[in-house]
């Protein structure tokens, strides 16, 4: 479901109204995320890749604004959103998961497990403009990168998009960059601040 925001009611509407009318309004950080206690439970009935679909999920949906989109001159809040991730096909090329986000771990990672296979196995296709209540994920585990950024479609596309590279030793444990994409008219810098720390506290426990 979608909850109309009350734009006067708003701390935001300025930025919002501000940032809209930009060519250009989305901008991308990158941050590392300390994985030591995540590759550590890594074994054949744990995968780390979906546990840090997991964390995503969970970082996405600790923090309202990520979940929202607009809709003309207003803006929307989803009361959830999917997870789309790439899903590499034996062709060689990718299709596209869909994974609803749970707050149970085993719950999300069983339906994941299932979801990822099937996408793979089907060739799902991207979405097309016909929905907007997901975030955009891709792995890149080839290389350990400092920043990224993504096609957009245009100025209105406001689905966040997650990136997230190898994961390699540090300290005696391991991190990763992360890297979140977001349309400015809807999230600040506070925001994603709040959804890496989101992040790290799923990965932590």
């Amino acid at each position: 479901m979608e909850t109309p925001v009350d734009l006067e009611a708003w701390g935001r509407k300025a930025q919002f109204e501000l940032y809209r009318t930009y060519d250009r309004p989305h901008y991308a950080v990158t941050s590392r995320l300390d994985v030591t206690k995540v590759m550590r439970r890594k074994a054949a009935d744990f995968s780390v890749y979906r546990a840090c679909l997991y964390a995503i999920g969970a970082g996405l949906h600790a923090v309202p604004e990520l979940c929202m989109r607009l809709r003309g001159d207003g803006v929307v809040r989803h009361d959830g959103i999917e997870l789309s991730m790439t899903v590499p096909t034996e062709a060689g090329g990718f299709a596209y998961g869909y994974v609803p986000f749970v707050a149970d771990f085993a719950q999300f990672d069983a339906q994941a497990t299932a979801l990822i296979a099937q996408a793979a196995r089907e060739g799902t296709a991207p979405v097309a403009g016909e929905r907007d209540d997901l975030a955009f994920l891709s792995c890149m585990p080839w290389l350990d990168y400092t920043s990224i950024n993504n096609v957009m479609s245009g100025s209105k596309d406001c689905i966040p998009r997650v990136s997230w590279g190898k994961i390699v030793p540090k300290d005696g444990g391991w991190d990763m960059a992360m890297t979140l994409e977001v349309h400015h008219a809807l999230v600040d810098g506070q925001h994603v601040g709040a959804y890496f720390t989101a992040v790290q506290d799923a990965l932590d426990h």
